[in-house]
């Protein structure tokens, strides 16, 4: 049985404000973060997986400390990455967690609540529906024909997760009280519930389906400049639907995502003044 473990850091224990990810609460963080990871290896391995991989999904993509990742599991990193926060992802893996995820832009009082590039994006929808990464990152997995089985992070993404997939199993790591203030469990009973729920959720795997989006598939996205959905509309396959509103449509969900990455890498590039 294989396991595909995709990891951000906004949903982690301990995880509430931008000065955590960033000077001296950084080298504190991704240990617990690599720490969460072992917890979904630990479980994945006593419900009978054979062989997990993980990726690293946050920022630069360089955060988990592979000299103490448990080493059963193998790691992806860096950020040039066509699949982005799913790379690697394949039908050859039988359940996906997500551990360390975060709501979408607007949902509530999310912790640090963005949607892949907090500074592009001010609402993703797909078909109409607004989605963030939980959503986006399950459509991919089910394109594949592979369920989601754990998401780990606030009591908000834990809810959004369920409202989207159903009765998975969920680790609410805090309880949000503000976009940078939480209420967190001691390290090291989340990382026990983690490795709980990831050998119920393996044990539950029958129960199950894949997160599968109807085609033809669409992206909306709604800039945070108009100068973004500008710059983007070079692409031929972008429609530019109001100053900050663009859309891109495939008839398959993994044609639809390259577009928008592609939008959201030249929309980033554009908001750092490189364009």
């Amino acid at each position: 049985m294989k396991v595909y473990i995709s990891v951000d850091m906004e949903g982690v224990t301990g995880v509430a404000s931008a000065l955590h990810m960033k000077e001296g609460g950084y080298n504190r963080m991704v240990k617990i973060m690599t720490q969460e990871v072992n917890a979904a290896v630990r479980g994945a391995f006593k419900a009978g997986a054979t062989e997990v991989l993980v990726n690293d999904a946050h920022g630069s993509m360089t955060n988990i400390l592979i000299e103490e990742l448990d080493e059963r599991a193998e790691l992806i990193s860096g950020s040039n990455k066509q699949l982005c926060q799913m790379e690697g992802i394949d039908a050859s893996f039988d359940a996906v967690f997500f551990i360390g995820y975060h709501a979408h832009e607007g949902n509530g009082d999310a912790v640090m609540g963005h949607t892949i590039h907090g500074l592009v994006v001010t609402e993703i929808k797909r078909n109409g529906k607004v989605v963030g990464e939980t959503g986006i990152n399950a459509g991919l997995a089910g394109a594949y024909g592979v369920p989601v089985v754990l998401v780990a992070g606030d009591n908000v993404v834990c809810q959004e997760a369920r409202d989207l997939l159903g009765d998975i199993e969920t680790v609410v790591t805090k309880q949000a009280i503000d976009r940078y203030a939480a209420r967190s469990l001691p390290v090291k009973k989340t990382q026990l519930l983690i490795e709980e729920a990831a050998e119920r959720a393996l044990r539950r795997l029958g129960e199950f389906e894949p997160h599968v989006v109807e085609a033809p598939v669409e992206f909306e996205l709604t800039t945070k400049l108009t100068s973004m959905a500008y710059m983007s509309s070079l692409f031929p396959t972008v429609e530019r639907r109001s100053a900050k509103v663009i859309a891109v449509q495939a008839d398959d969900y993994m044609g639809a995502y390259r577009q928008l990455l592609g939008c959201l890498i030249i929309s980033g590039a554009t908001a750092r003044g490189w364009l």
